[in-house]
């Protein structure tokens, strides 16, 4: 899925601004409802212009995802912050996701809703985990071989039980409406993977 990319500097910035206004639509008026003659309009282009870079509304809203992914993965926590300490890694790096997630809740409440009823972006939306889950899983095996985790538990399941855990619970507070103040869910999350691993 996906045409290529043009080549020249205004075919980019107009496909890149298609993209934004894609999402500021799609959080708007959700998927269903969402029009590319809306998305053409809250770019400042031509309806049939659209057509010249998306194929039509999955497409585009494919690469509104693509974009979210990359957003939200927040690699290299250690690289970045300087942080050597497990806690405080994943204190860093459950944080970040929090804060993503928060700042794109609405994006998020479409992706969960496309993805009940679409087969590719139920793909989509598994990819987008699945990167999350194997990251998670690499940091604590390397606990694990560094005698700091609890050697019996399987890293792979773990990682998918807490990443779960936290992406379901920041969906039930910033979608749902759950009231729970922001430092009480990173704090709690924090707790929740420390006793998890047992860190020592």
């Amino acid at each position: 899925m996906g045409r290529p990319a043009p080549k020249s500097s205004r075919g980019l910035r107009t496909r890149a601004a298609l993209v934004a206004a894609a999402r500021e639509v799609f959080e708007r008026d959700g998927f269903l409802d969402a029009r590319t003659s809306d998305i053409a309009k809250a770019a400042g282009v031509a309806s049939g212009s659209f057509y010249t870079y998306f194929d039509g509304k999955d497409e585009i809203f494919a690469e509104v995802v693509r974009q979210l992914r990359e957003e939200m993965l927040h690699p290299h926590v250690r690289e970045r912050t300087g942080v050597d300490d497990p806690r405080e890694l994943i204190a860093a790096a459950n944080a970040e996701y929090l804060r993503s997630y928060r700042r794109h809740a609405r994006l998020m409440a479409v992706l969960e809703q496309v993805s009940q009823v679409d087969e590719s972006f139920r793909a989509l939306r598994y990819e987008r985990g699945s990167a999350l889950i194997e990251r998670n899983a690499a940091m604590i095996a390397e606990l694990q071989r560094l005698g700091r985790a609890d050697a019996a538990l399987d890293a792979r399941a773990t990682a998918l039980s807490l990443s779960a855990m936290v992406s379901r619970t920041a969906y039930l507070v910033f979608v749902g409406g759950e009231p729970v103040p922001f430092d009480t869910l990173v704090e709690t999350v924090n707790r929740l993977w420390f006793n998890a691993l047992r860190l020592s």
